[in-house]
């Protein structure tokens, strides 16, 4: 699988992905697979009936070790939707020390019915148990980045690559959009110098309070009037 060219060496501790982890993965998905199956089919069918085009979004992000791998979402934007302003926003995120708002906080008419829904509660994500499933991703872990945004990482950042990526982590359970992209760094190089079977089960256990919050600040924000705020175009590859 392709690497990150430009992607420092890894240290002998980023080398290897505990066998306890693996096992924490499977079982858990296995455990819950009668649940994912039926929420994932209700899902799919819901984006058929509310927007034409594919059920899933594919896109390529960087994992462990710089490889680059092909990650899965259930589709919530319109099929051709914009996607060069991300990368704007992206920058600004980085270089800034605001918090990492989405670019959708306030809606954007791209987003298909319930789109919204499904990315505020993380249920946008489901299809990445198959990356998961196929060791590309774990349940727990820092965010699965693009190349774009690889390129404006410092050299101790890459430390983040030292672990799979997750569908939930440390800085998701820690504040996630409250937070500024300093302070998510921060939090992905703690989980990956801590990472345990303790840890990683405390996560999980956080999780879902963690999405309560931020489904109810979606709410308030959606509430809030509007002014004076400029609506930019959102694209798949948001935080």
């Amino acid at each position: 699988m392709e690497s990150v060219s430009h992607m420092n060496p890894l240290s002998p501790d980023g080398a290897t992905i505990p066998v306890w982890k693996r096992l924490l993965d499977i079982g858990l998905i296995l455990l819950t697979l009668p649940l994912h199956l039926v929420l994932g089919l209700l899902i799919a069918l819901t984006i058929r009936l509310v927007s034409p085009g594919p059920v899933l979004f594919r896109q390529e992000r960087v994992g462990h070790q710089g490889r680059k791998f092909m990650l899965y979402k259930f589709r919530t934007m319109h099929v051709g939707s914009d996607t060069k302003v991300h990368q704007g926003h992206l920058q600004h995120l980085v270089t800034s020390n605001q918090p990492m708002v989405k670019m959708d906080a306030r809606g954007d008419r791209r987003i298909i019915p319930f789109g919204l829904l499904l990315r505020a509660s993380g249920l946008d994500e489901m299809p990445q148990l198959l990356n998961v499933l196929r060791g590309e991703m774990s349940l727990v872990g820092p965010r699965p980045c693009t190349f774009y945004e690889t390129t404006m990482y410092q050299p101790w950042q890459h430390e983040r690559f030292h672990t799979l990526p997750g569908l939930t982590g440390l800085w998701q359970v820690n504040g996630k959009n409250n937070t500024t992209f300093l302070e998510m760094m921060q939090l992905d190089i703690e989980y990956v110098r801590r990472q345990s079977l303790g840890l990683d089960l405390v996560i999980i256990l956080k999780t879902i309070p963690a999405l309560l919050v931020q489904m109810w600040e979606t709410w308030l924000r959606r509430s809030r009037p509007a002014v004076g705020i400029r609506t930019l175009p959102v694209i798949e590859n948001g935080q």
